[in-house]
């Protein structure tokens, strides 16, 4: 068995004049809500073996904010991940599957159309509070037979998703 941890990085400020989107940091709701997730990871014993996270200041921020509480474990930074489609993100998965936890920071619309393509059935209420969106700090949790090397469409179990309005 396996799981995937699919994270949206945390609430980020506007850009300010002549800022890339890339750049922009966290706001102050975001900072707090990396703290609220990196604790609720820890009490449910969320432990990444391997971290992907995108390169983006935000989700590098989210990382620091759940380094607090939590072993991230190896942390590959990748830009990809500000740039590639939920098929894109399955590939990333697959290709760094042989570990039995893995965490994703990345964005939306890719981790919500990723978590909805992977999850075939799951939790009545995880299932019903990802129907309402992906919220910034929402965290999915997928579980998966076999390894995550062979992730795909429909195979996986939405075990919980958090979000921190509801901690």
């Amino acid at each position: 068995m396996s799981k995937l941890y699919l994270l949206r990085h945390a609430k980020a400020g506007w850009a300010l004049p002549g800022m890339r989107d890339f750049d922009r940091p966290l706001d102050a709701s975001g900072v707090a809500d990396t703290d609220t997730m990196g604790a609720a990871m820890r009490a449910r014993s969320y432990i990444p073996d391997l971290t992907l996270c995108s390169n983006a200041k935000r989700a590098r921020q989210t990382l620091e904010g759940l380094a607090g509480h939590i072993d991230t474990g190896r942390v590959l930074f990748l830009d990809t991940l500000y740039s590639e489609d939920a098929a894109g993100y399955l590939n990333l998965i697959r290709s760094n599957g042989g570990r039995s936890s893995l965490l994703i920071i990345g964005h939306n619309p890719m981790t919500e159309d990723l978590t909805i393509a992977l999850s075939g059935d799951g939790d009545e209420a995880a299932m019903g509070m990802l129907n309402h969106g992906f919220p910034t700090s929402g965290l999915a949790v997928v579980r998966f037979p076999a390894s995550l090397a062979n992730a795909a469409q429909g195979t996986g179990y939405l075990e919980a998703f958090v979000t921190p309005a509801d901690l």
